[in-house]
């Protein structure tokens, strides 16, 4: 069987999709979550870019067991000294990941360089790397636009120089299918040394193509193939990992030969707790992990499903970790049922996470008659895995009609004291908004403001995602709660902690 590398990069090209700010907690959890999945490599960041991506990779290196971890690098001896201070301590390898723009519009107006000058960066900062591992990536960037001949030139010279991965990445996501997999068939055939070095592909999906060039290159000679989770990224983001896996599953007579080490019933599971830290919804239609992707509503498909599922799924819901959605606890269940449920979700808990999350469950109990595993996950993931020592809810009220003006009353706990203010707005949400700045006097602009349904049903727990902006920092809120009101005020809080602790971050356009 030969392999297909599954190289996710989530945690830096996911994470540059603007508003997916991740702290440092939740990229240790989601890295975790890769490793069950079963991705090989696990590229954690860009640790130049600052300091806190820095800190974040090598917590990732130096906890995170199971999967290479990868840093990424500009073709630059600091960048390259960065990446593998971060990476060095991993405990399933290290790989520094170098990148070059080698296109003819990128040289001209974002380097400046010549293709000879282009050329000598390429094999230094290689030969610079390989003093520190053997694993070594490198992507000549705008691969998909560059000059055929020129990147033949490039990629067998970083190989000569010890490179053992070169990635081919259609950076701005302008290939189509047929001209991809041509120009991975070429590299196949006229580099000389390339026998010595897997050919990876990275895609992105300006005009939806990502996936299928994801593919067509694996079927072309491609053995690594780089992706993030849900599709996340640059502009119209990413090849979806969960997409290709499971197009080479099922299509396996065109990929004879070709399998991932993927555990696929995690999927679902990770396309969730990336869609919650990230605050990305994931589309309904989304393929393979959407709500409605195991859905039918037709009755023609719902007949057909009855008599025979295959006939309108080709893909069984338990094979990517669909569980349904059945009645799981009540308001009379006890700690050990919930302790037991939430470890047949793979959920593990501290001994005080676990204390605050029955606390949360029998709240929740008492204001829903039937609470879901998506209830259960939505609790853990956005009051308990998101708890922190910082403002803490302790109690509203408002006031709203077609002819009051809305006021609310919010009361907020910060270290063994409570706070209280009262404010009016446009609408409750807003009032508690403006109540609860004059309590933290933390003063932001909210960008974006969505609400969801986590389950069916009229006490179905509401889930709020917002996004707010203060000093050029962007950052990402969540809540939940039967109460939108309620939920809003804990996303908003959310946000604000996280505000207040996160360090400067910056990223660029790479890859």
């Amino acid at each position: 069987m030969d392999k297909l590398i599954i190289f996710d990069t989530t945690l830096r090209d996911g994470e540059q999709a603007p508003g997916a700010t991740l702290n440092e907690r939740e990229k240790i959890e989601i890295a975790h979550q890769l490793v069950a999945l079963g991705v090989d490599v696990i590229e954690a960041g860009f640790p130049i870019s600052s300091k806190g991506d820095f800190n974040a990779v090598k917590c990732i290196a130096s906890s995170v067991k199971g999967a290479v971890i990868c840093g990424l690098a500009r073709a630059m001896q600091k960048d390259i000294d960065a990446a593998y201070e971060a990476t060095k301590m991993a405990k399933g390898g290290a790989r520094i990941h170098v990148f070059l723009a080698t296109s003819k519009i990128h040289m001209q107006y974002k380097l400046k360089k010549a293709e000879d000058e282009i050329l000598r960066l390429a094999i230094e900062s290689v030969r610079y790397a390989k003093k520190y591992t053997k694993d070594i990536e490198f992507s000549p960037e705008d691969a998909s636009r560059t000059e055929p001949e020129f990147l033949f030139k490039v990629v067998e010279a970083v190989i000569r120089e010890g490179a053992t991965t070169v990635n081919i990445p259609d950076t701005v996501g302008y290939a189509i299918p047929e001209e991809y997999g041509r120009l991975i068939k070429r590299i196949k055939e006229e580099v000389p040394n390339i026998d010595r070095a897997v050919i990876s592909v990275h895609c992105h999906n300006d005009l939806g193509l990502s996936v299928a060039n994801s593919l067509t290159a694996v079927r072309n000679g491609a053995r690594q193939v780089e992706c993030t989770v849900n599709g996340i990224g640059e502009r119209a983001g990413n090849a979806s990992m969960e997409e290709i896996v499971m197009a080479i599953k099922t299509r396996s007579d065109l990929f004879p030969g070709v399998a991932t080490a993927i555990n696929t019933r995690e999927i679902h599971k990770t396309s969730r707790l990336v869609s919650k830290l990230t605050g990305f919804v994931v589309a309904p239609n989304k393929a393979i992990v959407g709500l409605n992707a195991f859905r039918h509503e037709s009755g023609i498909h719902q007949d057909g499903v009855l008599k025979k599922r295959q006939t309108y799924e080709i893909i069984a819901p338990e094979d990517v970790g669909f569980t349904g959605t059945g009645l799981v606890l009540g308001k009379h269940s006890g700690r050990h049922a919930l302790e037991k449920r939430l470890a047949e979700m793979g959920i593990k808990l501290s001994e005080e996470e676990m204390r605050r999350a029955f606390e949360k469950f029998k709240e929740l109990a008492d204001k829903k008659k039937t609470i879901y595993e998506e209830d259960l996950a939505s609790v853990v993931e956005l009051d308990i895995h998101n708890f922190k020592e910082g403002w803490q809810l302790e109690d509203i009220s408002y006031v709203s009609g077609m002819k009051v003006t809305p006021e609310a009353k919010v009361a907020l706990r910060h270290k063994g004291k409570i706070l209280k203010a009262t404010s009016k707005g446009d609408g409750p949400v807003d009032a508690c908004y403006k109540a609860i700045e004059k309590i933290t006097k933390v003063k932001v602009k909210l960008l974006d403001y969505r609400i969801e349904a986590v389950t069916s049903g009229k006490d179905a727990l509401g889930e709020v995602s917002i996004k707010i902006s203060s000093d050029k920092k962007v950052m990402t809120g969540r809540g939940s709660s039967t109460d939108v009101i309620e939920a809003s005020v804990k996303a908003y809080l959310n946000a604000i902690n996280k505000l207040v602790s996160k360090s400067d971050s910056s990223h660029g356009l790479i890859l």
